[in-house]
């Protein structure tokens, strides 16, 4: 909804749970075969299920909010849809990033979904972990590779060049069921469903619309090292072995990635999956963890990945404060964007070494800057 002002008026959301009037309607003579008539649900499950009317209301605005008592800063002021309260967009917790474009209820109302606890074999089911083979791994270990590549390299001098790492699972089985039950609860509470690949729904872009071509400017495009590098880290996801990171909720911050374990300087983290649509469709949608996939010279074809109904742990990974050098510190990790044949995919890599427990942030505002941080902690 938008921010409570004092020069226009505000909605306010009602429950009506039918007519308006309520009549009775004459008794039939009761019959002794007659059914047993059903019980009434009672107020409160009938309140629970109630619509919502909008109606015109008085203006708000003295209107203050709940958490710092100041009505202040009136462009930042939101008001609950349900209880009427108005809380500042960075006093509420989680805080706002930007103001919600329909209807918003304040952490009171909104009922969050309570985090679902999940034993190993709904684990197992819900990332579709599949059963090991016997078979030795193509990608042994990121020794062999290299190996594998001074063997096979020429001897032209190249300019040396960082190359991606392959990220090191923990080695507890426990511990790895405990980060996938974290990432499980964490996408359960967001109503998700999990998915490590690009999605392309109906109505939505095309797989045929996702071409790095596209892209102004051009895109760069992925190494067959790195290459080998990507398909090693999807090979492990997909036999559980996944990221050491866990998914934590912060009062503050909302779901948020902790390193559950020592993570060297480019290392591969994750790819930043969703569904894919086009810019166009969602310029007027408040989502707050849309990524751009690619700018196309032509802006019908620029293309987004939108996590708000599939993705995975990069979906939690929260952004700096570009505006504070302070938030410009904690930054460890970075986005990058590659064509891997002909495809653009989005990558987010480690930008330095991040210590076991330390938090993962990187910039929202790395191609564009069009996000606003300024309210980021």
């Amino acid at each position: 909804m938008a921010p409570a002002t004092s020069s226009s008026s505000a909605k306010r959301l009602i429950r009506f749970s039918g007519s308006l009037r309520r009549t009775e309607a004459p008794r039939l003579p009761s019959s002794p075969l007659s059914p047993t008539p059903k019980k009434l649900k009672s107020m409160e499950e009938v309140m629970a299920r109630a619509r919502y009317a909008v109606v015109d209301q008085a203006d708000y605005g003295s209107v203050g909010c709940e958490q710092c008592g100041s009505g202040d800063r009136p462009d930042e002021l939101l008001l609950c849809d349900k209880c009427d309260k108005g809380f500042h967009m960075k006093c509420v917790r989680p805080i706002v990033v930007r103001v919600p474009i329909g209807s918003w209820l304040c952490p009171k109302c909104s009922d969050r979904r309570r985090v679902r606890s999940f034993s190993q074999k709904k684990i197992i089911d819900f990332f579709r972990i599949q059963k090991c083979c016997d078979k030795k791994d193509k990608f042994s270990s990121p020794l062999d590779a290299r190996k594998r590549r001074r063997r096979s390299g020429s001897l032209v001098l190249h300019k040396k060049r960082r190359r991606l790492l392959p990220y090191i699972p923990s080695e507890d089985p426990a511990r790895r069921l405990k980060q996938m039950g974290c990432l499980a609860s964490a996408l359960t509470a967001l109503q998700m469903e999990f998915s490590d690949d690009l999605t392309y729904m109906p109505h939505m872009a095309p797989r045929s619309a996702n071409q790095a071509k596209f892209e102004s400017g051009g895109m760069q495009v992925l190494s067959k090292e790195d290459t080998e590098t990507l398909e090693q880290c999807r090979a492990m996801c997909k036999r559980g072995e996944c990221p050491p990171l866990i998914v934590v909720f912060d009062s503050c911050e909302g779901f948020t990635v902790e390193a559950d374990g020592q993570i060297k300087d480019m290392t591969f983290i994750a790819e930043y999956t969703g569904d894919v649509d086009y810019l166009k469709n969602r310029e007027h949608d408040d989502c707050d963890s849309m990524m751009t996939l690619i700018l196309a010279t032509d802006p019908s074809k620029s293309l987004l990945v939108c996590p708000d109904k599939r993705g995975n742990i990069a979906r939690f990974i929260n952004g700096i404060n570009n505006h504070t050098l302070e938030g410009r510190k904690k930054q460890n990790c970075k986005c990058v964007r590659y064509s891997v044949n002909g495809e653009c995919r989005v990558f987010l890599v480690a930008t330095r070494d991040i210590a076991q427990g330390e938090r993962l942030y990187y910039d929202y505002n790395g191609y564009e800057h069009e996000y606003p941080t300024h309210h980021f902690v």
